[in-house]
Parts: structure tokens; sequence; C-alpha cells
């Protein structure tokens, strides 16, 4: 038998896949039902990449512009990427300080193998994604989650920073907006969290991915204003409608490029170029426009969908001020489905969610993967999805709880 290396052991399975492979498992066993699966567990726009970046794409094909480029990805995008900074949202953000990446993924991996030692704390707010805690296990870390509730916006504050910080503390991870909550932190909390890891000489760490997703303008801010020592996130998956292209960026202090470059040319030498030829062309006027129309879709799909989830005891504490997920309480739903409170609390989550793909064909995401402080009692919705899905989803979830 092959042994496997330690970290991998560790690492714990992703299990909103476990869901969606029930959900495919019922999908294909009633192919011939007029009831199709919903999908509403998947963080993915149903929007595709605008013409003009599919465009870019095809004629990057054509040219042969398909050899690698420098590991932090092509000037003109790095260039292109410091530009949208200045025009939405008015920062100097120097083209010199940004590295595309292969992913968002590959940029916390990056900035977590980069900045990380073994032995090393991350503090993160409990709920979080949980990729982002796997990432600083891999660097030989340790994630320390922190219980956030719906008062805190379940995101963390700085009193809990310094309450939590220890000699082994190297920094904290943020996500603002945050997935699976779509919660963005206090502008002047975020300040005072800056501060608090400043004075212990500690990182910040903000996944800003779906910062371009921002509904409410005092939240829609990056956390890059604050300081050039904060290590910011983000990607064209979401807000670009590019999540199959791979590709990603960070913002780092100017001292850390070349120490992330580095390490990028071993990785994966450097991201895809047919995508960066493509992303190029998502800050022409035009891409931008679309972009701004699907977000303000995105925003009606938030307005419509939230209420009829509380209606239905859902409940929703803290409307989402971002991204694409409602975070619900299901516990009155599970006492209506199970019955009665002590057999809701024995099920919970997961098997709410499994219970509605098999009698609803509604897939959503169960709170198991997101963390430990009452996940249990919470499940994700997506909104990435049509108005027209969204009402059907309605009509089947009022069907089997109302």
């Amino acid at each position: 038998m092959i042994r496997r290396a330690a970290r991998a052991e560790q690492i714990e399975p992703f299990y909103v896949m476990e869901i969606a492979k029930q959900a495919a498992a019922v999908a294909r066993a009633s192919a011939g039902s007029r009831e199709r699966m919903i999908y509403l567990n998947v963080g993915e726009p149903d929007f595709t990449a605008p013409p003009l970046v599919r465009e870019a794409a095809e004629k990057a094909i054509r040219d042969g512009a398909t050899g690698y480029t420098p590991s932090a990805g092509l000037d003109s995008l790095r260039e292109r990427i410091s530009g949208w900074y200045a025009e939405r949202f008015h920062l100097n953000v120097p083209a010199s300080r940004i590295v595309v990446t292969s992913g968002a993924s590959a940029a916390l991996h990056l900035a977590c193998l980069a900045l990380v030692n073994p032995g090393d704390e991350i503090l993160m707010p409990d709920p979080t994604y949980p990729c982002n805690r796997q990432f600083v296990h891999l660097a030989g870390g340790r994630a320390v989650l922190i219980p956030a509730h719906a008062a805190a916006r379940y995101q963390l504050s700085a009193a809990q920073v310094e309450q939590h910080w220890s000699e082994h503390t190297r920094g904290v991870l943020l996500a603002s907006p945050s997935n699976p909550t779509g919660t963005s932190i206090q502008p002047d909390e975020l300040c005072r969290i800056a501060a608090t890891v400043a004075a212990h000489d500690g990182i910040t760490l903000i996944d800003e991915i779906y910062l371009g997703l921002s509904y409410d303008p005092a939240y829609g801010q990056s956390a890059l204003a604050l300081s050039d020592q904060i290590v910011s996130i983000n990607s064209f998956s979401k807000y670009f409608n590019m999540t199959g292209w791979r590709l990603g960026w960070l913002v780092l202090p100017e001292e850390l490029v070349s120490t992330v470059e580095k390490i990028a040319q071993h990785l994966y030498i450097c991201p895809s170029t047919i995508a960066q030829h493509a992303a190029l062309a998502c800050f022409a006027p035009e891409s931008l426009a679309e972009y701004e129309r699907r977000r303000a879709e995105f925003k009606a799909r938030r307005d419509w969908f939230v209420p009829q989830l509380n209606a239905l005891g859902l409940t929703v504490p803290v409307l989402p001020d971002g991204a694409f997920y409602a975070w619900a309480n299901c516990q009155s739903a599970c006492e209506r489905l199970f019955g009665g409170k002590g057999a809701a609390q024995a099920a919970g989550s997961w098997e709410l969610a499994s219970e509605l793909i098999q009698r609803a064909h509604v897939a959503i995401t169960p709170g198991r993967d997101f963390g430990q402080a009452e996940t249990a009692q919470y499940v994700r919705f997506s909104t990435a999805n049509s108005m027209t899905r969204l009402e059907a989803a309605v009509e089947r979830l009022t069907w089997l709880l109302g």
C-alpha cells in the first residue's frame, strides 16, 4: 500500500461536493421527469463571459498567442487591473504590486506558501469558506476558527482578534463579502482589525473575490485603501463571470512580489495565456457595462429571493450586501419537515439538504463545510441562477415546507 503524506491525510473532505454528487445522481435517475433538478448549491454565475471576452480568446488562439507569459502575468493585464482599481475604487494600486494567478485558489495558495511557516496560526471567522483553512494547513499552519455571529455580520471584530492572538499567531484571513454569508466587514471594524494585526507585526490577508458584486456603497470598498501592507486576493471568476478560465490575482506589498513570483514559477510557470488575453477585454467599456447590468440582476434576485426564504421559515438573519448567497437558519424548516424540535436538532442541515434533493429536486449546500459554530443549523442558498429557476425553487420549497 502506498503511504500518503501526513498533510494529505489532514485535509478535510469538501463536503459540498458530496451533496453535489447526490444531486447529480438523483437528476440522472429522474432524467425523464418534467421536474428537473434546480441547483442552488453552486457558487457559479449563470452568466458566461461576455462577447468581447470570448472574441479575445478566439483571437489569441488564431494569432498563436498561446506561449508562456511572465509568471506574474502579462504586463498589459496587470496594468488593466491597476486601472480598474483606480476607476472603480479610486485607489492607486501600482501594476508592480499585482501578480496574476491561476485562479483565486492559486492566489491563496501562493500567499500562504509565502507567508505561513509550520506551526503558525491564522485567525479566521467561523463560518468561512472551507478551502481557505485548507490552504493554511497545506502550508503547515493551523487555521483558528473564531465564532462569528449575526450581530457582527458573521465577521470578526478587532476585539476578537486581540483576544485570540497568541505567540503562534501569524495573522488573519478574512473575506469581504464572504462566502457563505454574502456579508461584508463594517469599514470601521476592518480598519481596527488591520491596525490590531499591524500592532502585532502580523499579516492581514483578505479575500475580495466578490468585491465587484457589492450592492451597498457602505461596504463596496477594497481593504487596500487602508494600507499597502494588506494582501488582497481577487478573481475573474465571480464578477467577471470567468469561472472555468481559472484566472485570479494578488495585490501584494512591493517587497513580497518577487517572493510570490518565484514560488509561482515553480508551482505552475504562468497563468493560462489564453485566459489572460481574454481577460484584457473584461475592462473594455462595453464589457464593464454588461457586468454592471448583471450585477443589478444579481441584486434583484437577492431582493426577491431572501424575503421568500424568510416567509418559509428559512430565516436569513443578515441581508447579504454582496455576492450571490443567502445564509439561512433552517431549524424551523427542519422542525416542520422532521416532526418536532428534538427530531429537527437530530437531523440538521445535512439531512434537510438531502430531503430537498430527493423530494423537491432542489439542491442546496448544508452548513457543515463552513465551520463548527452552529453551522449544522444553517444552509447556504446560491442565487446565481435565473429568476425563473428561483421562482420554481420557491414553489417546490413551499410545497414541501409551507
